[in-house]
């Protein structure tokens, strides 16, 4: 495996047992935390359009609720983001907002007439969702740093090398990454689901 899929790999069994455990009712109930971070999302609107609403109008109580609707927001978020490195706690807070804001595009662009482009921006809108549940659930392993001289290393592929002994020879080879999360994503609510 070249160093380039190395830096993003995902671990099927890995993950899939992190399913089971949950359809037990250990560690995360995906399907209760896929929609509280629905709420997240909107609740991240909410502090944008308080943003928006006190620099129109001039009135700064508006950023007094921001305050507490951020106050609120970071509090649920802990309930999904348990541990974190880094940045991944903002990382996640911005795909789960550019998640948000694609689907309202894609929405407007779908009343407009447009299917073509609102189904494109619906899959770019899933697979940042699906990043965020990669990320979070840790099935996205990022691996070790490299030197950032390394051309090669430093260029996220989008293409992975299934991994996992258990996929059928004949499905085996590269796959996009986003199409593995979001498969994978969906399995793991369809199971807690049942």
């Amino acid at each position: 495996m070249s160093d380039a899929k190395k830096t993003m790999s995902l671990d099927i069994d890995g993950f899939m047992d992190k399913v089971k455990k949950m359809e037990h009712g250990e560690k995360l109930d995906l399907s209760s935390d896929e929609d509280l971070s629905i709420a997240i999302m909107n609740l991240i609107s909410i502090e944008e359009h308080l943003f928006f609403t006190a620099n129109k109008t001039g009135k700064s109580s508006y950023y007094d609720l921001l305050y507490e609707v951020r106050e609120i927001r970071k509090q649920l978020l802990k309930k999904i983001i348990k541990e974190y490195e880094g940045e991944v706690w903002c990382i996640s807070k911005h795909l789960l907002a550019s998640s948000m804001r694609l689907m309202e595009v894609g929405t407007k662009a779908l009343t407009k007439g447009d299917k073509k482009e609102a189904e494109d921006l619906f899959k770019k809108s899933y697979d940042l969702y699906s990043l965020f549940w990669g990320l979070n659930m840790g099935v996205v392993n990022l691996g070790s740093s490299t030197k950032a001289g390394n051309s090669q290393a430093s260029k996220m592929s989008d293409k992975i090398e299934l991994i996992s002994e258990s996929t059928p020879a004949k499905s085996k080879g590269s796959v996009s990454v986003f199409d593995k999360l979001g498969a994978m994503v969906k399995k793991a609510i369809d199971c807690c689901i049942e």
